[in-house]
């Protein structure tokens, strides 16, 4: 069934209904919950707070040591759906880097896999901040990840560097003249 078939099926529905319906939707299923819960009181700050803790548990978890990615990249998708302001969208972005980074500095290398899931979501935040001009805001966040990088493996900081480079020209050159 397509969205314009449930429409015509809800336009059916009287108010009452259509109240009943959706309380049961609030009450059976979490992300319609949290949906509401935002769309009633729309504090981006506090929601942000909520998805930046779900992040820092994917890495470190409560229970147990084992880190879960997808978790993280699940906080920063429901963020995304809820509608927020761009401006904390990437600052979530980078807080899944700027994590995982830490947490490969305290443990050690880990995976391929594991650098390719914070690489990806390093050059989709960049990106997502130069369309809405917010790189000259992350900036120092952005260097210190670059710089906290130095030492792990798998061809991670090179990367780093390589889309750094691409989006920060001017803070290259400058380090080149420096190094001269």
């Amino acid at each position: 069934m397509g969205l314009t078939d449930v429409k015509k099926e809800l336009k059916k529905l009287d108010k009452d209904k259509l109240i009943d319906l959706i309380a049961d939707l609030y009450k059976k299923n979490k992300s319609v919950k949290e949906f509401f819960d935002f769309y009633v009181n729309p504090n981006e700050r506090e929601l942000f707070e909520k998805y930046r803790d779900k992040i820092f548990e994917a890495f470190y978890p409560k229970r147990g040591n084992n880190y879960k990615l997808k978790d993280g990249k699940q906080a920063i998708s429901d963020f995304k759906k809820m509608g927020s302001s761009v401006d904390l969208l990437a600052d979530l972005m980078l807080f899944y880097v700027e994590t995982g980074v830490r947490f490969t500095n305290n443990y050690g290398d880990i995976n391929e896999s594991f650098y390719k899931s914070l690489a990806t979501t390093f050059y989709e935040s960049l990106t997502l901040m130069e369309n809405e001009n917010l790189l000259e805001k992350f900036e120092d966040r952005v260097d210190k990840v670059v710089d906290d990088t130095r030492g792990i493996g798998w061809g991670f900081h090179d990367y780093l560097v390589e889309v750094w480079i691409s989006f920060y020209p001017a803070e290259d050159e400058e380090n080149e003249t420096e190094e001269e």
